[in-house]
C-alpha cells in the first residue's frame, strides 16, 4: 500500500466541497474536479465562507484557512490524477460507474477508488470495474468538514488489506470511522430514514406544523429538525435516497417516500441551495 499524499474530489457540491475541506485541512494536496467551472468556483467560495465562520467562532484562524486553500486545485474530471480519489455526485448507480471507469483508465494500478454513496449498492457501483480490489465505499455526512462520523464500506471485492488502511485515514482526517457491511442504506440512513418520513407522516395528517415538529425534536436533543436538515441536505437528495431505500427493501411500506417530498421536488425547493424547502431561507 502507497502513502496518500494526493486525494481527489469528484463533484464539487455540498458534500464534494466538505469532504476537500476537510482532506485539505489534514494537510492533503485535493484535485477537486467538476464538470462545471462555475460549480468549482462557488465551491472555493463556499470553502473560504467556511472558515470564516469557523474563525468568527473562534474555531480555526487565517493562517489555517490559507494554508488549506493553498492545497486546493482545480481540474477538470477527466484530468484527475491522484492517490485517493473520492467520487461525490448525485445518486445515480449508472452515473457513478461511468465517472469510475473513466477513472480507472487514467490513474494507476495503486490508485484507491471511493464512493460517497449514501443509499446505493457499493459492489454494484464498482461490478465492472477492471481493479474492484482497490474499490469501496467511504460515506462522509454533511457538512463533512464538521461531522465526524465516516462509514465506511467494503464492495464483494475489496481487498480486505484496504479496510484498515482506510479506516487509518479517516482517523488521519480527525474523524470517527464506522466499518458497515454492504447493505442498503448501510446503519445512519437506515436508521435515519424514519426520523424524515415519520415526521413527513405527522405532516400529512396534520398532528403538527413543521416549526413544532422540529422545535419538539430538538427540544428532545436533535440539533436539527426533521425539515430543518432535509433542506440543508437537499430535498431532491434526500427524496433520491428514500427511492432507493424503498427499492432496495422490496418496496415495503416503511420506506415509502412521501408525497410532500415529491411536491417539494417537483416545485424546484430543494432546501437552502435553492433558496425555499420547508422553509424561506430568501428572507433570512
Amino acid at each position: 500500500m502507497q502513502p496518500i499524499k494526493t486525494v481527489g474530489v469528484v463533484g464539487a457540491g455540498s458534500m464534494g466541497q466538505g469532504i476537500a475541506q476537510a482532506c485539505a485541512m489534514a494537510g492533503y494536496t485535493i484535485l477537486l474536479g467538476d464538470i462545471n467551472s462555475d460549480i468549482l468556483q462557488r465551491a472555493i467560495q463556499n470553502i473560504s465562507k467556511n472558515f470564516d465562520q469557523a474563525i468568527a467562532k473562534g474555531k480555526s484562524t487565517e493562517e489555517k484557512k490559507a494554508d488549506a486553500l493553498s492545497k486546493i486545485k482545480l481540474c477538470s474530471p477527466e484530468n484527475l490524477k491522484a492517490d485517493l480519489i473520492i467520487e461525490a455526485v448525485v445518486e445515480k448507480l449508472e452515473l457513478k460507474q461511468k465517472i469510475f471507469s473513466d477513472l480507472e483508465k487514467i490513474n494507476e494500478a495503486e490508485t484507491i477508488l471511493a464512493t460517497n454513496t449514501s443509499s446505493l449498492s457499493v459492489s454494484k457501483i464498482g461490478n465492472d470495474l477492471k481493479r474492484p480490489e482497490r474499490f469501496l465505499g467511504l460515506h462522509f455526512f454533511n457538512p463533512a468538514q464538521l461531522m465526524k462520523l465516516v462509514e465506511v464500506i467494503a464492495g464483494e471485492k475489496t481487498n480486505e488489506k484496504l479496510m484498515p488502511e482506510m479506516v487509518n485515514f479517516i482517523r488521519s482526517l480527525e474523524k470517527t470511522p464506522v466499518v458497515v457491511k454492504d447493505s442498503p442504506g448501510f446503519i445512519v440512513n437506515r436508521v435515519a430514514r424514519h426520523y424524515y418520513l415519520e415526521s413527513l407522516k405527522l405532516l400529512e395528517e396534520n398532528v403538527a406544523d413543521i416549526g413544532t415538529i422540529d422545535a419538539l425534536t430538538k427540544s428532545a436533543g436533535f440539533k436539527l429538525g426533521p425539515f430543518e436538515l432535509m433542506d440543508l441536505i437537499g430535498n431532491d437528495v434526500n427524496l433520491e435516497v428514500s427511492r432507493q431505500m424503498y427499492e432496495a427493501f422490496g418496496n415495503v411500506k416503511r420506506f415509502k417516500p412521501s408525497a410532500i417530498q415529491e411536491e417539494k421536488v417537483a416545485a424546484g425547493k430543494l432546501g437552502k441551495k435553492t433558496g425555499k424547502g420547508y422553509y424561506d431561507y430568501e428572507k433570512k
